[in-house]
């Protein structure tokens, strides 16, 4: 009966209006968002939650690694709560939709819980994690990681982005221009979580399907590699007695990429940030460091080629008189999610009459360190042709209404369990 309930009080039209709100904060010109965590424009995103927040009576508050709660109270005050929610920050050249959706939809289901008149007994929090992209700082899925004990929180608070500024230091300008009440990381243990969020992959699109229900998360693995060498003159420095950081830079990354070949295209290997010292154009580059983004949902698979990458980083920058250090940036295990939680969100999109696909997520979401804390996850929604991480990024109101209302069913069925 609830369930029917709050899929009708799901509003297609308010969710495409939050989205085309909160899309106006950090737009690029190419019609993406530019919302690096912990920026102006992220506090920004953060105030405009927080104000449609209040117009509802809803409870706001931040705890101390940046991640923004918004609350439904339930009838029992004691029982632990239902959480919903993604992230707000961006990549660089980022689209609309990945992580804000999430978020975006969870505020839907608080507001149609509202509208539709239904009490819950467990509280209901949508929640904006902060970093989830590790754009700005590694690694990504930081709020939630800290949350879960990923990492510790002073480890967090101390990493640092390209421009050498603290998490903890550009955490405080978000609290100075967005100020919210503190919540406690320590006293937060939900009951469930469930996220919506964009597919970033072709699957429902081609099938013809407007929901994923996503059995879990492929394991994942980062790295920095650096690479030293020596700054020399471009011009006078013969070959044969360069130490060039960029020629080594270059061979490992060959290597490592042949070396992933895979003739059923599961593993993913990724160099997807590159920073060359002095960067100048007529100096051999001195030092080169750069990322490592491995992805297999086969746990031995990630640790044997992490091992491959550390040996074969010391014997390619030795063939050229460099010195290479590989540094393990995070470890996540493959996520499978509980069997009940898939079959929940299998069931709320059934009642849906949604065509829907079930497979894990090739893409790391903030969910996976929920699942270390309760039960888990997940609900798809298509995006135009599968692209994300692009200022292309697109979906549809009706296939963003249809995976909120999925959600809906979910988080009130969870927020009335014992």
């Amino acid at each position: 009966m609830n369930g029917a309930r709050i899929s009708r009080a799901v509003s297609e039209a308010r969710l495409w209006q939050r989205h085309v709100e909160m899309g106006a904060i950090g737009a690029t010109a190419r019609g993406g968002v530019n919302r690096l965590a912990l920026t102006r424009e992220d506090a920004a995103a953060q105030r405009k939650l927080a104000q449609w927040a209040e117009l509802r009576g809803y409870s706001v508050s931040r705890d101390e690694i940046g991640n923004v709660y918004v609350r439904r109270a339930g009838t029992d005050a004691e029982a632990a709560p239902v959480l919903t929610g993604s992230h707000l920050d961006s990549q660089p050249t980022g689209g609309k939709y990945d992580g804000a959706y999430g978020v975006l939809a969870g505020f839907e289901v608080l507001e149609a819980l509202d509208d539709a008149g239904i009490a819950t007994r467990r509280p209901v929090e949508a929640v904006a994690w902060m970093n989830e992209e590790g754009s700005r700082y590694i690694p990504g899925a930081m709020g939630s990681g800290v949350l879960a004990g990923a990492f510790t929180l002073a480890s967090a608070l101390a990493r640092t982005d390209s421009d050498g500024v603290t998490v903890a230091a550009a955490l405080a300008e978000v609290e100075r221009s967005t100020p919210l009440p503190r919540r406690s990381l320590s006293g937060l243990r939900p009951f469930a979580y469930v996220e919506a969020h964009i597919e970033q992959g072709p699957l429902l699109e081609a099938h013809g399907a407007s929901i994923g229900v996503v059995t879990g998360i492929q394991g994942i693995r980062r790295f920095v590699v650096e690479i030293d060498g020596e700054e020399a003159h471009a011009g006078t420095t013969p070959r044969a007695s360069r130490r060039d950081a960029m020629a080594t830079a270059v061979a490992l990354i060959s290597a490592l990429q042949a070396e992933a070949a895979d003739p059923g295209d599961i593993l993913r290997f990724t160099v997807g940030r590159m920073r060359v010292s002095p960067n100048s154009p007529n100096t051999i580059p001195g030092h080169v460091d750069f990322t490592i983004d491995l992805r297999h949902p086969d746990a031995d698979l990630l640790q044997s080629f992490g091992a491959a990458i550390h040996d074969m980083a010391a014997r390619v920058a030795a063939r050229h008189n460099c010195t290479a250090a590989v540094q393990n940036v995070s470890d996540v295990k493959p996520v499978r999610f509980p069997d009940d939680m898939i079959a929940l969100i299998r069931e709320a999109t059934e009642a849906e009459g949604a065509k829907y696909l079930s497979f894990p997520s090739g893409a790391g979401h903030d969910a996976m360190y929920l699942n270390r804390l309760c039960p888990t996850g997940m609900v798809f929604v298509p995006c135009l042709r599968g692209v994300s991480h692009n200022e292309a990024e697109s979906a549809t109101p009706a296939d963003l209404a249809a995976g909120t209302r999925v959600l809906a069913r979910a988080i009130v069925e969870l927020a009335n369990r014992r």
